[in-house]
């Protein structure tokens, strides 16, 4: 008998009746494709932002962050030898007694900035939308403050809030009212930075709101004249509602502005007298640069916690946005 078994035939299968069918084909990988000139396109047109965004943002971050978890003095800050202490930077910064006076500042400062930026914005914006005669030539001059410099639009108010020589105390004197030292004055130099950065950031919510004004079809407060509603209730009932996609990020933009303002309080009042003008931005300068023996961690530190704040409020302002796209 012969031992040796006929092998199946690799190129046929049975199945169960018998019949032969087609053995499967070994999976052939599919040829890689090179990419085409659009993609080497689209590439080459995201290479410059990638680089900047790397270069200008990504890299200063970390260097940030590393800086507030070591102990960095001049010598070390040159040579790179500085050790790492951990959160210790950010322990020392929460036990500074100036540390809820910037806090509260901070606060203050910008929560003032956007409601006042925001509603005198909006006021002047519903308000050009009239389109009477020499309307373009008042939005050009509006703009003015924001396409200044910020070093030149901080030292006008300087000037302008002087205790002696200002012309606002000239006005105040003029009908009765005594000299208010708006710079030199723990009561008044908040609100003097105040009122200066107001002064600045009103013409970009104008800008931007006025924009926005301009996609609402100009139908729906037809309309809404038609069944009698009033200037009021037209504003509230139809601009309102339909301008809030542009008043978030108008108020998205403003608050990461406003959280980083530097050059105007430090020409204005450098954060005084007796840091009651002092808000995050200053105090890590001031920490930073400002003392003879600068300390880089904890400067560091009080930055990063300015741009945690701004991420968060980012954050906030994706989710509810995708959750109004979504219903």
């Amino acid at each position: 008998m012969n031992r040796t078994t006929q092998l199946p035939d690799r190129r046929t299968a049975h199945d169960r009746n018998g019949a032969a069918t087609a053995a499967p084909s070994p999976a052939r990988r599919a040829p890689r494709r090179r990419p085409t000139s659009q993609q080497w396109a689209a590439w080459g047109f995201l290479a410059p932002v990638t680089l900047y965004l790397i270069l200008f943002y990504a890299y200063p971050l970390y260097r940030n962050v590393d800086l507030s978890l070591r102990n960095y003095t001049v010598r070390s800050f040159v040579q790179g030898d500085a050790p790492f202490t951990g959160l210790e930077n950010y322990l020392t910064v929460f036990d500074d007694p100036t540390f809820a006076p910037a806090l509260l500042h901070t606060v203050v400062f910008t929560v003032v900035s956007l409601v006042f930026q925001y509603a005198i914005g909006l006021a002047l914006a519903v308000f050009f939308t009239q389109h009477f005669r020499l309307s373009a030539t008042l939005r050009a001059l509006f703009l003015v403050p924001w396409l200044l410099p910020l070093i030149v639009s901080a030292s006008t108010w300087s000037w302008m809030l002087n205790s002696d020589s200002g012309v606002v105390n000239a006005a105040l004197h003029a009908v009765g009212i005594g000299p208010v030292n708006w710079l030199t004055s723990p009561s008044w130099s908040l609100t003097s930075v105040i009122l200066a950065n107001v002064w600045i950031g009103v013409p970009f919510n104008l800008v931007v709101l006025y924009s926005g004004l301009q996609s609402i079809p100009a139908s729906l407060y037809e309309a809404a004249a038609l069944d009698g509603a009033n200037a009021w209730q037209r504003f509230w009932r139809i601009t309102f509602p339909l301008l809030r996609p542009v008043s978030a990020i108008t108020l998205l933009l403003g608050l990461v502005y406003t959280l980083k303002v530097f050059d105007i309080i430090w020409i204005m009042t450098k954060g005084g007298p007796a840091d009651s003008s002092t808000t995050f931005a200053t105090w890590s300068y001031q920490l930073g640069f400002g003392n003879l023996l600068p300390a880089f961690g904890p400067g560091a530190a009080v930055g990063n916690l300015l741009v945690v704040a701004a991420l968060v409020f980012g954050l906030v302002y994706l989710r509810v946005q995708r959750k109004q796209y979504a219903s």
